[in-house]
């Protein structure tokens, strides 16, 4: 591999002159640092990033942790990541993975901002406390390196509920996420809460947030011979798809014989037919937010935990 020394001995100067060139430095002039990127580029010459970080010990890069990358809830989310980064000049890695957990404490990002419900909550804390700088979207954590940028979930359940006792329900099917996500158990029990309130009954049915136990939960419901109108409450819009899926096989209609309410207003609800009644939030302004919160982190500035709040959104699916 081409290293400066390679660069410094066919240009006939010192490697910290071309160390200069190569990182902008206004200690050579402009004609000497064309010359040597000139080199460098004949030469095929790529530049050591880790080696930059130890010296430099910034990466200007932050690592955003998923649990997945399926379904479309992550687009807006990350682009308000992205172009909040932006503004600061730094940029994103998206990681997803045990072993990329590494890019933490190896210093090969500057901080993190985690989605990922699968991260363990006692080893961010840990990275807290080595003085990592942390954001959490999923998770309440309490650390003088750790901010909270929280979906309102208890709020947008509640305003299902709500619709769903205004429109004289008396059975709520609530098709979960997987039991350990911190967004699903916020939802189930303001559900739940409000239902017992209402004197409502329901029955809960475990999905994990993807299309596919969407579908399996909508075959559950109907094997199980409910009343008709049928209502369900999905916990995201990805299982709401998969609801409407099963049902197009069947003879029964969605917002007829069964009325159903997501939660996410992903883009692909509006063009369903009918359209996805469903809760919706800022995904752009959540990571936008999650990025200003990272960066006044590392930057060692105040900043505070935020919540981003939430409404429901009408649509045909239950009218």
């Amino acid at each position: 591999m081409v290293g400066i020394k390679d660069i410094a001995k066919k240009a006939g100067v010192s490697i910290s002159t071309v160390s200069y060139a190569l990182n902008g430095s206004q200690k050579v002039t402009e004609e000497t640092r064309e010359r040597i990127k000139a080199i460098a580029d004949e030469l095929n010459y790529v530049p050591n990033m880790a080696a930059r970080t130890l010296k430099r010990q910034q990466t200007n890069i932050i690592g955003v942790y998923l649990a997945d990358y399926g379904g479309s809830f992550y687009g807006e989310l990350l682009d308000g990541i992205k172009k909040g980064l932006a503004f600061y000049d730094f940029e994103m890695i998206v990681c997803s993975g045990e072993k990329s957990h590494l890019f933490i404490p190896e210093r090969m990002v500057d901080g993190a901002i985690i989605l990922d419900w699968t991260f363990d909550s006692q080893e961010i804390l840990q990275f807290a406390q080595r003085g990592h700088s942390i954001v959490v979207l999923d998770r309440k954590l309490s650390h003088e390196h750790v901010r909270k940028v929280l979906l309102d979930n208890k709020g947008g359940a509640t305003l299902a509920v709500g619709e769903m006792v205004a429109k004289q329900t008396k059975f709520v099917h609530l098709i979960t996420g997987s039991t350990k996500a911190y967004d699903s158990q916020q939802r189930l029990a303001a559900s739940t809460k409000e239902l017992q309130r209402f004197g409502i009954d329901y029955q809960t049915i475990e999905g994990d947030f993807t299309e596919p136990s969407g579908y399996q939960a909508a075959k559950e419901i109907v094997a199980s011979q409910p009343d008709f109108p049928i209502d369900i409450f999905a916990f995201n819009d990805e299982m709401a798809v998969g609801v409407y899926k099963f049902f197009k096989e069947t003879p029964y209609e969605i917002g007829k014989d069964v009325r159903i309410i997501g939660f996410d207003h992903i883009e692909i609800g509006e063009f369903l037919t009918p359209t996805l009644a469903t809760i919706s939030y800022s995904k752009h302004r959540w990571g936008m937010l999650a990025a200003e919160k990272i960066i006044q982190l590392i930057q060692g500035e105040s900043t505070e935990d935020e919540h981003i709040y939430t409404t429901f959104i009408n649509g045909d699916s239950f009218s």
